[in-house]
């Protein structure tokens, strides 16, 4: 889960995106992050090998086909209330950053949703022995101004897993404080089933001012 690396650890085909981006920032001496609402068909090659990685255990899928991870994809296009996003650097993915309505998922039975809620979800690419100087804060700072560009958004609300430790520390990074462990409900319907989940939820307040873009020094 450290974001310290823009390459991918295995070869994974490089297609242009086939969707048109939502939110792209050029950070001088860097390159430019765009952020893109994931194609189920053209970008699952790039989504399941990631997520069959024994690193991705958390996100449920290490033991799931291609067809499988295009089908769940599908399902969360469908959706107005979930929505996912390959984020990439130039050309390259570099992660994978889900957003939802908290009112609409099953978080909602463990606490108090507020007006202004929005739960998100980031997966980061493998990573490899090539760390790009100022990835991390440059990627870090990009998540948090796309997840409040919109002035209705209050605060983000996280729940990883609570036995991964990679992950919450990777929130903790990220600014968000953490309110303690809860137990996701077990879901089980025909389209979709979700085993009981322990884990931390944390917020993240909307900053008073958001991370500015800064140039990276090479």
């Amino acid at each position: 889960m450290r974001p310290e690396s823009t390459t991918l650890a295995s070869p994974v085909p490089l297609t242009p995106p086939s969707r048109a981006d939502v939110y792209t920032e050029t950070v001088e001496g860097f390159g430019t992050l765009r952020f893109t609402p994931v194609d189920p068909a053209a970008d699952c090659a790039v989504l399941h090998a990631w997520v069959v990685q024994e690193r991705a255990q958390f996100w449920g899928m290490n033991g799931a086909s291609r067809e499988l991870v295009q089908e769940i994809y599908e399902d969360v296009d469908r959706r107005d209330t979930h929505h996912a996003f390959l984020v990439r650097l130039d050309d390259e993915p570099v992660a994978l950053f889900q957003t939802y309505e908290p009112t609409e998922d099953r978080i909602s039975e463990c606490y108090q949703v507020q007006e202004g809620d929005i739960g998100v979800h980031l997966m980061l690419a493998p990573v490899t022995d090539r760390p790009r100087p100022g990835f991390s804060r440059t990627l870090v700072d990009a998540l948090i101004r796309f997840t409040f560009r919109d002035p209705a958004v209050r605060r983000a609300v996280a729940e990883p897993d609570a036995r991964n430790e990679k992950a919450v520390a990777l929130l903790n990074r990220l600014g968000f404080v953490q309110q303690g462990e809860i137990t996701l409900p077990e879901i089980d319907l025909p389209e979709v089933y979700l085993p009981a989940k322990r884990a931390v939820l944390a917020y993240l307040d909307r900053p008073a001012v958001l991370p500015p873009v800064v140039a990276v020094q090479p």
